[in-house]
């Protein structure tokens, strides 16, 4: 049974430079890393958001030889959807697909090309924010 998203890999071909850009995206540094064959450093992982996710950058050099898009988008949830997308533009990622609404339930999307390309979605998710309410102590104890 599928519990759930546990870790997302990007690749990158300049890992430093986007171990620096995702710290600048994410506002944290890597709390992990890990050394390759050759003792220079393969993977780094971050912890975000509410469950604390693992997003790992790995080297480009340790890409599986078939890498081709399969048409999958992961979207993280954002709560302020116009201001984190202005803000990954004007890191110097490149407009994927622009803000949509996915019908009028409030679920709403965007995503773009990290300057490594990877794709990065987000979006507001009204589900998302009611399973994290039920999850949260209640204040009436």
């Amino acid at each position: 049974m599928f519990r759930g998203f546990a870790t997302i890999v990007f690749w990158a071909d300049e890992l430093e430079a986007a171990k620096d850009w995702y710290s600048r995206v994410l506002e944290m540094k890597p709390y992990f890393s890990r050394p390759g064959p050759d003792g220079n450093t393969a993977y780094y992982e971050f912890r975000v958001g509410d469950y604390e996710n693992e997003f790992g950058l790995i080297d480009g050099r340790y890409r599986p030889s078939s890498t081709e898009p399969g048409g999958a988008i992961m979207y993280w949830h954002v709560d302020d959807l116009e201001g984190t997308f202005e803000r990954l533009l004007s890191l110097g990622a490149k407009e994927h697909q622009p803000i949509t609404a996915q019908g009028d339930t409030g679920f709403v999307t965007a995503s773009v090309v990290d300057p490594f390309g990877n794709v990065l979605g987000i979006m507001t998710n009204p589900h998302y924010l009611e399973i994290l309410e039920t999850l949260r102590p209640s204040s009436e104890n």
